[in-house]
């Protein structure tokens, strides 16, 4: 019986809340906060059960030490802005509470999204006593539980990761994101990096592609090359990765809009004078495009986001493919959110879970493939995200 503090009230947040109502023997009493509450009464009127909420600008360590010394959570779930990490981070520690979040630390004013932020927290979290786990959504999270099961299960050594994201779905509009705008297109507009060869290699964003032939009647999709933070934390971890890179899929209609948005520098995050006020063109694009959080009712189609791994068993080469398909229709059947949203909130909930019944502890800061896979694995397959693999 435990007492959660979540924090944000988007698309993500919605799943976390209604997946931990679904485990009310662990998540005993729920807290919901953001900086606009009444998202978060919205989100507690679709509930089965009563949850509280409240108002929080979690850019202020001082609001968010007040609110935790207030309802005295013994963990808090970050889904807000991967700018706030940081700053929740600090609260966590002068409280006294465990963490949790579902991707790493960026600042506001630079497209860079790097672990060595939270790293630096690991002495701090390990005084304390305290666990902070990060990255426990979809990818970075079950992605990296997925490689630590395959080198528990399936490989003496990992030599060459690729882990690979398709949203093969479709809302209708001419263009949306979804998950936070803002957020999405910094990080597909960024260069894309691999590791190979103990070094990162950079090439220009979207440059790089090819054909990958997804499983379950998904069929032949165009995947390309990009950068995730779960690159980084996997290398560092798992040194035999010769080679790791990460691939998403995005169809001909969205990259067309994101090109001409990109030639008139409506994704720049360099502030402009207009109208006598300084604006970051990229946070106005945020608030004329679709939110991310209506696009539930529209989407229909399927995810499917897994690892292409090779290695070695006994000294013998092997291939080897373990994926989740999740359904946008069935998940907003279930929690009211696509499945982006679901494939994200609930590894959260699942995260939170395990550190809360002690299944996974520790002091200090770390990676989901630092922790033992086997009760993450079972979890999946309880809390709606079942996975499959094969040997090719």
């Amino acid at each position: 019986m435990s007492r959660v503090l979540i924090i944000g009230a988007g698309g993500v947040g919605s799943v976390v809340v209604h997946k931990c109502c679904q485990v009310p023997e662990v998540f005993s009493e729920i807290m919901l906060a953001s900086r606009t509450r009444e998202k978060c009464d919205a989100i507690a009127a679709q509930l089965p059960i009563p949850i509280k909420t409240a108002q929080v600008d979690a850019d202020q360590v001082d609001e968010l030490v007040a609110l935790m010394n207030d309802f005295q959570p013994e963990l808090c779930i970050n889904v807000a802005l991967p700018y706030q990490d940081l700053s929740i981070m600090d609260a966590c520690l002068e409280c006294g509470v465990h963490y949790l979040d579902t991707a790493n630390y960026e600042p506001r004013d630079e497209a860079k999204f790097e672990y060595h932020w939270q790293w630096a927290y690991q002495e701090r979290f390990k005084e304390a006593g305290l666990m902070a786990l990060l990255g426990s959504g979809f990818d970075p999270g079950v992605t990296n539980v997925f490689t630590a099961w395959a080198l528990k299960t399936e490989f003496d050594e990992i030599r060459e990761l690729d882990i690979i994201d398709c949203n093969a779905g479709d809302h209708g509009q001419p263009f949306a994101t979804n998950f936070n705008p803002e957020i999405n297109i910094r990080e597909v507009t960024a260069p894309a990096r691999h590791w190979e060869n103990g070094q990162w290699v950079e090439s220009p964003a979207l440059e790089t592609a090819q054909e990958f032939d997804f499983p379950e009647g998904i069929g032949n999709k165009k995947i390309y090359l990009m950068y995730h933070e779960e690159l980084e934390s996997l290398t560092r971890h798992i040194p035999s990765i010769e080679k790791a890179r990460f691939w998403m899929t995005f169809s001909d209609n969205y990259l067309k809009h994101l090109e001409v948005l990109q030639n008139i520098g409506m994704t720049s995050i360099e502030p402009i004078e207009y109208n006598g006020q300084e604006i970051i063109p990229l946070q106005f694009l945020k608030v004329v495009l679709p939110d991310p959080s209506s696009l539930g009712p529209l989407t229909k189609g399927r995810t499917c986001i897994g690892c292409l791994i090779k290695g070695l068993k006994d000294g013998k080469e092997k291939h080897y493919y373990i994926y989740n398909i999740c359904d946008h229709e069935q998940c907003y059947k279930e929690v009211g959110a696509q499945a982006v949203s679901y494939t994200t909130g609930v590894p959260a909930m699942i995260g939170a879970l395990l550190m809360l019944t002690g299944a996974w502890k520790g002091a200090g800061v770390f990676n989901m493939e630092e922790l033992d896979p086997t009760p993450f694995m079972e979890k999946l397959n309880i809390h709606g995200l079942p996975w499959k693999d094969r040997i090719l």
